[in-house]
């Protein structure tokens, strides 16, 4: 519950009005249950689901921006309640009709605040690196260094080869 609450804070003025049209559109399908209602509450859940990606960040882009995208879904939740106006009480009709009307009303107050192409800005493409200069003409390329040269161990006439820490044994020492 905390992390709804936080979820909830994180959204702006309207993508709040959102989420209340959401909710409230998906509370008003209780009653008789059909098609119609199956549909709402898939539209509560996808704009629910678009608020919440937003709140946590995640940048993608819709080909008509956020705002666009809640009111076409408000839209289509009031046809849906139309269609099936005959079918339930008035009342139940005319709460489901307010709840699509603030989705519609939380889109176009959501559009009107972020314009539809709100991409983030691509980045600038990489710089070419700068060629190398080239030697100049009278000289010859460098050389590589010569490995380092060392003197192998080699054990002295009678002694033993050692590895490790201890003392090399000498002939005659017991």
């Amino acid at each position: 519950m905390a992390e709804l609450a936080r979820t909830f804070r994180l959204l702006g003025f309207e993508q709040r009005i959102a989420a209340v049209g959401a909710v409230l559109l998906a509370i008003s399908t209780f009653g008789p249950f059909s098609f119609v209602e199956l549909a709402e509450i898939a539209i509560a859940i996808a704009v629910l689901a678009l608020l919440r990606a937003r709140a946590l960040g995640k940048e993608f882009h819709l080909p008509f921006g956020d705002g666009t995208v809640v009111a076409a879904a408000g839209v289509w939740a009031g046809l849906l309640i139309l269609i099936r106006l005959f079918d339930r009480p008035l009342g139940q009709n005319l709460l489901a009709l307010v709840c699509a009307a603030i989705l519609v009303f939380a889109g176009v107050l959501e559009r009107a605040k972020r314009p539809p192409d709100d991409l983030p800005p691509e980045p600038p493409p990489p710089r070419p690196r700068a060629p190398r200069p080239a030697a100049p003409a009278g000289e010859a390329p460098t050389k590589p260094l010569q490995p380092p040269e060392f003197k192998p161990y080699e054990p002295e006439p009678g002694e033993q080869l050692h590895l490790g820490g201890e003392e090399p044994q000498r002939p005659g020492d017991a």
